[in-house]
């Protein structure tokens, strides 16, 4: 079977039209640019997927403003990791 990679126009509709799929990789995409404006977009149209890419960079960066804005915007991943880290003695290593 070939592979196929479809252009990130092809995945936006699809996204559109309800695939949770595409919307994944088009935050995938996102992520590999390093757009994180996008990825928050996708967040706010309910991929979880970027929430977790978010939250990711987001732990290894220690932001912890944006791990609560990323919990506000609905992924609770992000609350649970910004726990976590207000929870940690001061001076520990993640």
């Amino acid at each position: 079977m070939a592979s196929v990679t479809p252009d990130p126009e092809t995945l936006r509709a699809l996204a559109d039209e309800g695939n949770e799929l595409a919307l994944d990789r088009l935050a995938d995409l996102a992520d590999a640019r390093g757009d994180l404006d996008e990825l928050s977009d996708l967040l706010d149209e309910g991929c979880l997927h970027a929430g977790r890419l978010l939250t990711r960079r987001a732990v290894a960066a220690g932001d912890l403003r944006a791990l609560q804005s990323i919990a506000d915007a609905g992924y609770d991943e992000a609350g649970d990791e910004l726990n976590r880290l207000l929870a940690r003695p001061s001076g520990e290593d993640r």
